[in-house]
């Protein structure tokens, strides 16, 4: 006693219960993320929306968001390298859904300096999802999972994070696709939670795809969480065009678990007239709870 009664008078104690401190308080309070999803559109050098033109808009815009975890879609693997290089901060994990650094990627950035991935994993959406490429259900394009679970390095909290891209054409892959994906999610441990981001290619609310996950799945959607929404009556698509208010949101961040969703938005960034992608992003503030299910 009279040791430690020593060094606390020292201050040679107070840096390590000091952090001690913190990670117990994150732990107790919950885990504070920004979290995106964003379909980014694949790179491409035909005008007027070429990547060359489109990248530096994009990093403006991230960097306006400093989202904590970002899931994007249809990145290509040398635009994905791009994003890599115009955001530092950031590391990413993803494989393209031909195989390889073939065709578009699932990609998943996270900061590092908070972030320590401790596995990560790909499945294809067919009926032999562990197959590299694999498509069953008449859809041209393969679709895929990227996944990670995560440990926030100050709290010790861990989580996973999901990322996928439904088919664009087929309701019917749509549909098989979220039966799936909600399956593998009621198979992992419940007492993780889980962020589940991407482009769905069904309205939110509107479409089977939602129930199947949300109703069925047992997911929540933090946008009808959100305290506070913006720009709600906006649709996530917009064509490279001036946005259109349907409120036609096929790009979701879903949620396995207790969460306080403080806001989310659809974040409606140009410039000149020049849009970063065919997408907006759409970006939920939250802090995920300890006590998940």
């Amino acid at each position: 006693m009279h040791t430690l009664r020593r060094l606390l008078l020292l201050g040679l104690l107070a840096p390590a219960l000091t952090s001690a401190h913190a990670a117990e308080s994150t732990a107790t309070l919950g885990l504070p993320l920004t979290v995106m999803t964003y379909n980014v559109r694949y790179a491409s050098d035909t005008p007027p929306n070429a990547w060359p033109q489109r990248r530096p808009l994009m990093k403006l815009c991230i960097e306006q968001v400093a989202p904590d975890l970002i899931g994007t879609q249809e990145t290509l693997y040398r635009q994905a390298k791009d994003l890599a290089t115009d955001l530092p901060d950031y590391d990413w994990i993803g494989t393209g859904r031909d195989g390889g650094s073939r065709g578009e990627f699932m990609a998943i950035y996270y900061r590092r300096a908070r972030f320590e991935p401790l596995e990560y994993d790909h499945f294809w959406l067919s009926d032999t999802p562990d197959v590299i490429g694999s498509s069953t259900w008449g859809n041209t394009n393969r679709r895929m999972v990227t996944w990670v679970r995560f440990r926030d390095r100050a709290s010790g909290i861990e989580f996973y994070f999901w990322n996928t891209h439904l088919d664009h054409a087929l309701q019917p892959a749509r549909e098989k696709a979220a039966a799936l994906i909600r399956d593998r999610i009621t198979a992992l441990p419940r007492k993780l939670p889980l962020l589940l981001v991407g482009d769905f290619n069904a309205v939110a609310g509107q479409n089977p795809v939602y129930d199947l996950l949300v109703r069925d799945g047992g997911l929540q959607d933090t946008w009808t969480l959100a305290r506070e929404r913006r720009n709600a009556q906006w649709n996530t698509f917009n064509s490279f065009k001036v946005a259109q208010p349907e409120g036609r949101r096929i790009d979701w961040i879903l949620l396995r678990g207790s969460a306080d969703v403080t806001a989310s938005e659809i974040v409606l960034f140009e410039r000149d007239g020049q849009y970063p992608s065919d997408h907006f992003p759409v970006v939920a503030w939250l802090t995920l709870r300890p006590d998940a299910p």
